[in-house]
């Protein structure tokens, strides 16, 4: 089903309203959605060049406020709607373990894993129902959500289409890679 799901993501990217379905899609993933948007991401960066950037900032934004939608869901409905969105992806165990690193690290951990391709959704609605202050989640989303897209775009940018495979196949290194980055250029500041 995930499958066929993504052929047809791949496909909606070479259609006019790609970047509408995309934002969609980018939206959807925060909160509830299997796929991330990257699936429609990479194919139209590659496409239109000119547009990466565009279509990076539109990405991240939709993540955003998609981010909105299930912190939403974990602070005022996780027992009718949250929960079941847990159940279904069958992620008890993690959303046991997020509340326990929110516990201690606050929002350090949604800055960290908010930019590997660990289900957002996930650490939105346990942000919500952790009641995370919102103005904090929405500054670690803030950079979170830009830096996983940028590490995208910026691939993209120097490499092009030779980097796709990478991408898609390795995603998890490449975002521990720009976890360092990101990780020691915060630390950096508080240093200086």
């Amino acid at each position: 089903m995930l499958r066929s799901l993504y052929t047809r993501l791949q496909r909606l990217s070479a259609r006019d309203d790609a970047v509408w379905w995309m934002s969609a899609i980018s939206f959807a993933e925060s909160s509830f959605f299997p796929l991330p948007p990257d699936v429609m991401l990479v194919p139209m960066c590659l496409e239109k060049r000119n547009k990466l950037w565009f279509y990076t900032n539109i990405c991240a934004l939709a993540s955003l406020l998609g981010g909105l939608l299930g912190y939403a869901l974990g602070f005022y409905l996780f027992e009718s709607v949250g929960r079941m969105i847990i159940d279904f992806y069958n992620a008890q165990e993690s959303f046991q373990h997020f509340q326990e690193m929110f516990a201690e690290f606050g929002p350090w951990f949604l800055i960290l894993k908010g930019v590997t391709p660990i289900p957002y959704k996930l650490l939105t609605i346990t942000a919500g129902f952790a009641h995370l202050d919102l103005t904090v989640f929405i500054l670690c989303s803030i950079v979170a959500r830009f830096s996983r897209f940028y590490m995208i775009a910026i691939l993209l940018h120097f490499y092009g289409p030779q980097v796709q495979q990478i991408i898609e196949k390795r995603l998890m290194l490449v975002a521990t890679v720009l976890l360092v980055v990101v990780v020691g250029g915060l630390l950096s500041f508080k240093f200086v």
